[in-house]
This record gives structure tokens, sequence and C-alpha cells, in this order.
């Protein structure tokens, strides 16, 4: 069996709640061809991710946005893991269809320190992401996604999603 080196984990995370967060990521750049989130605060009761968008979303968008969670929930994808290089990573996103998540791949968001061998995380064929934290095996075992509120700064263009997973 091969053995790979990666990084440290300093956290411990609620697997549910972490996997929302990927879903949720992807959700946000798929309705509002934003970034994934750099500021995110995942925990077992309640949770915080912010992203800039170009505009306030309505109360309509803030439906769907929970409604499609609970949709991908329901679908219980499934979560997998794979190990690949840096190279590796670039040649994925380089051969990506452009309507792929793998395109979406980036070196840019590692750490300075990370290890060569990255490992991704798919969850079904809707999101990949290089994560080293701890997931579910199917979207089926998150729970229900609960959007508790939102907040705007228009200032920044931030959007704070705050949400909790029922279990």
């Amino acid at each position: 069996m091969e053995e790979f080196f990666l990084n440290e984990h300093n956290k411990e995370e609620f697997p549910p709640a972490h996997t929302a967060e990927h879903l949720l990521n992807q959700t946000m750049v798929r309705m509002f061809g934003c970034e994934r989130s750099r500021n995110a605060h995942i925990e077992r009761k309640k949770s915080k991710i912010s992203y800039i968008l170009d505009h306030k979303p309505d109360r309509k968008e803030e439906r769907m946005i929970e409604s499609t969670m609970n949709e991908l929930i329901e679908q219980d994808l499934p979560v997998s893991f794979e190990f690949v290089t840096r190279n590796e990573l670039e040649d994925l996103v380089m051969n990506a269809n452009e309507d792929s998540p793998d395109a979406q791949l980036s070196l840019d968001r590692l750490p300075d320190d990370a290890s060569e061998t990255i490992r991704l995380v798919r969850i079904g064929d809707y999101d990949v992401c290089p994560c080293i934290g701890k997931h579910v095996r199917s979207t089926g075992q998150i729970g229900r996604f609960e959007m508790l509120g939102t907040n705007w700064d228009e200032h920044t263009k931030s959007f704070r999603v705050r949400f909790k997973i029922i279990q």
C-alpha cells in the first residue's frame, strides 16, 4: 500500500457540517459566479460562512440556496477521496471540461507549506476541493441544512450565511 504524507490537520471538524460547507461553496459558485469562501467558521451548533458577491441576494435567492442544499443532501451523493501530486492537480485543471468542478481546482489556495501530495475530496460530480478535514461518506448522512439568517455588507460586498445542520 502506498503511503501519502499530508500536512498535519489542526481542527476537529463536525463532519456533517464540514461536508455541507463544501456543498454550500459549490452552490454559491454556481448560483452567483463567486469564489469559494475564504472566511468560514464551521461548528456543530451553528456555522457562518461569507462570500464576496456582486449584489445582495434577495429572499427568493436565499430560499433557493437552502432548497438546493437540501436537494443535494437528499441525493445522497457519494463523498470520495483521491490523492494527487501538485503536477497531477495542474493536469486535472488543464484537461477539465469548463463545466466540470475540476476546472475550478487551483493551487493558489493551498497553504505555502502544503505537502507535495494533495487530498481531493469529491462529492459526486458536484464538487471537488483539496481538503484534509473529516467528511461524511455520503451527503445523505449530513441531515437537513437550515439557513438561520444572512447579513449583507454593502461596503465590502460580503454576504454572510449563518446555518446549522439538523440531524
